[in-house]
């Protein structure tokens, strides 16, 4: 899982100057500047705040603010396996530039360095996901190189922290200053003539440091809760395979010894030998079943979408499943009183299976304690049984990569998107080894899924805090004393 936690305390360096690209420059659609009194430069600034543009926060150097190169200039023939790293879309999703990244040599580096980013260059978004912005952290690169879809800002340190900056562009007033400015025609997208002309307001450098520092406080929690819960669920997964994919405690039995780290009790659980079956070569004893056979039942979402509501019930969408875990970030409400109608087919509760049939493929996750919802379309259900249904077994059984291939094997392949068929579903074959043994996995992995529903529980209620605290400490509605109280009393 990718981490937003930066490689080391983020100060901003004096970055290296380049040369003025004549191609870079005269590229940019500078005539579609915005007029700078759209709202921000009327606000009634408090604690001292001033409106400043953008461009007057930016390094007194050449190319502190710059986009990428000329279309033509970086192509993908440009790639390399390893050398600068170039910054897309892809490498923008959290506080930091981070990733999977493409690279280009070196010498090509040198030659596109006006459209270099260095370490502690704040980066944003051009055209794509708008709006996106990250800072480039200390480590493990010294240079990068800004994609033709970003552009960079070199800041001056005596005016503005990098992490403040960070922080109030993605405040809602910000967001919809780049959204109402947004050249509409073709794709939606933004140009270096408005992010100079972008107004922000600017407390004093040392309460744009404590506001950065109390919101990045927050952030470090919420990305040391979403590592720990990689973590455990990789624990989890890891178990599964050994006793159910790569059939570590069998092999060790069959040849005389005693399964590692297993206690006797349960190590007694597994047989010693192999048969031939449905699957191909199973330990002893064990069976292969429909899953129709082996949970309670399997129910389809609704075909359609109900009117959003503001509060109430969540209703589930395909964008809630990350693979193997929902997450409710972002959810869509529907009303109390149309709870009922769309519930009809099946009322998800806590320790059943929900999985996606259409579009993405393959993704299952646990519906949690507390979690009031209704399946959205595009998605099914799976109720392990009440007495004895080992939900836990049965999830990591779909999620581990023997049923990952079989749900690719049955795909059916679309003109505009792919699927499975739900009906034939129940009909996959999985293996059914004996209850004490599912009981046995169940006991160990149960714990830990219920403190990664917690620590997700916990990440949402700080990133609800966190967003809540953002606006009002970047306008000034709210002062650092205030805001840390909120803080405190939000610590478990």
């Amino acid at each position: 899982m990718r981490s937003d936690r930066p490689p080391q305390t983020m100060t901003t360096p004096t970055p290296t100057v380049g040369r003025v690209s004549p191609q870079g420059v005269t590229r940019q659609d500078t005539t579609a500047e915005p007029a700078t009194d759209v709202g921000l430069r009327e606000a009634n600034p408090t604690y001292g705040a001033e409106v400043v543009l953008l461009e007057e926060l930016a390094a007194p150097i050449k190319n502190s603010i710059v986009g990428g190169p000329f279309g033509s200039n970086l192509v993908s023939k440009d790639y390399v396996s390893c050398g600068v790293p170039v910054i897309r879309g892809q490498n923008m999703g959290g506080r930091w530039v981070g990733g999977e990244f493409v690279f280009v040599s070196a010498e090509k580096a040198d030659s596109l360095s006006p459209n270099k980013a260095h370490p502690g260059d704040l980066v944003f978004t051009q055209r794509g996901t708008l709006g996106q912005v990250a800072i480039v952290p200390m480590s493990p690169y010294s240079e990068y190189i800004v994609s033709q879809s970003q552009m960079k800002v070199t800041l001056d340190a005596t005016k503005a922290d990098v992490n403040f900056l960070y922080y109030a562009f993605r405040s809602p007033e910000q967001l919809d200053y780049i959204k109402n400015t947004a050249i509409q025609t073709g794709v939606p997208h933004t140009n270096l003539g408005i992010l100079k002309k972008t107004p922000i307001q600017l407390p004093p450098l040392a309460d744009q440091r404590q506001i950065a520092a109390l919101l990045g406080l927050l952030d470090d929690r919420i990305t040391l809760l979403r590592e720990t819960n990689a973590t455990l669920e990789a624990i989890a997964q890891a178990l599964f395979k050994s006793w159910f994919v790569d059939f570590d405690p069998v092999r060790a039995r069959q040849q005389g010894l005693a399964p590692e780290g297993m206690i006797d009790a349960t190590a007694a659980l597994f047989p010693d030998g192999f048969e031939e079956s449905e699957l191909g070569l199973v330990p002893k004893g064990w069976k292969v079943m429909p899953v129709g056979g082996v949970v309670e039942g399997i129910y389809d979402g609704p075909h359609a979408t109900p009117p959003e509501a503001n509060d109430g019930p969540v209703f589930l969408g395909i964008k809630n499943l990350t693979g193997s875990t929902l997450d409710l970030s972002d959810i869509r409400h529907i009303a109390e009183s149309d709870f009922a109608q769309w519930t009809r087919r099946v009322t998800p509760r806590a320790g059943d299976i929900v999985f996606s049939y259409e579009a993405t493929l393959g993704f299952f996750a646990l519906i949690p304690e507390n979690l009031r919802c209704c399946l959205g379309r595009r998605l099914a259900l799976i109720r392990p049984r009440t007495s004895g249904g080992h939900g836990h077994f049965w999830f990591h059984q779909f999620v581990a990569p023997p049923f990952q291939r079989l749900l690719e094997k049955h795909t059916i392949h679309g003109a505009t998107v792919n699927r499975i068929a739900l009906k034939e579903f129940p009909h996959y074959q999985v293996l059914n080894p004996p209850a004490g043994i599912k009981a046995a996995f169940d006991g160990f992995v149960a714990p830990l899924w219920q403190r990664i529903q917690a620590n997700h529980a916990q990440a949402q209620t700080l990133a609800t805090l966190r967003d809540t605290l953002l606006p009002r400490l970047i306008s000034g509605q709210l002062r650092l004393p205030e805001a840390q109280a909120e803080l405190e009393s939000a610590r478990p």
